[in-house]
């Protein structure tokens, strides 16, 4: 009998917590069997095995970061929306290092896939963004892809310790959001 209190959500969410405690790649079932007080087999009445266990923790994952940047974005446009999608996506991932981890290389199996939801979701926050400014439909995704690129590699970068040296790493970050608010404000031309 499972134990009172333990469904597949409590199992994802510990899952989570633990994945951001030790690392996606630290996060096993025995280990979080532990955490939970079960015993391993007890899981599997709960996941499919470790690799059910990380999908669900990265749509899970994805479905927080769609919340917190299209939270965050509410009301605002252009250079504004930029800021605060920007600070809400790296707060995130700093936040959540583990879970935010276990969604790179995971790609949704299917249009049902909770994970496309949640992707979907978050890309269309990040689109929501774009719309204050004059961007040429042909240009959108690449704009997505740079936006992306930016949010993603500085986070990632923070949150593994990447930035070392003495400049202060927030005065970069907010140069990074200016940096990328007058490239879309200027536009692209080849």
């Amino acid at each position: 009998m499972p134990r009172a209190g333990l469904d597949p959500a409590a199992v994802v969410a510990a899952g989570a917590a633990l994945a951001d405690e030790v690392g996606i790649a630290g996060l096993t079932m025995s280990r979080l069997a532990e955490r939970v007080g079960v015993r391993t087999p007890s899981l599997y009445k709960h996941v499919g095995g470790q690799d059910d266990l990380n999908r669900r923790i990265a749509a899970l994952a994805l479905g927080q970061a769609a919340d917190a940047v299209g939270g965050a974005v509410q009301g605002y446009a252009g250079r504004d929306a930029l800021a605060a999608a920007a600070r809400a996506f790296r707060a995130f991932v700093l936040e959540h290092p583990g879970r935010y981890a276990a969604t790179i290389g995971m790609e949704p199996s299917g249009p049902d896939d909770p994970m496309a939801d949640a992707g979907r979701r978050l890309l269309a926050a990040f689109t929501a963004v774009l719309r204050g400014y004059e961007i040429a439909e042909g240009d959108v995704d690449h704009a997505l892809r740079m936006l992306r690129s930016l949010c993603h590699g500085f986070a990632t970068l923070q949150a593994g310790g990447g930035f070392r040296w003495g400049t202060d790493v927030d005065e970069s970050f907010e140069w990074l959001i200016a940096f990328a608010d007058r490239g879309l404000r200027t536009g692209f031309s080849a």
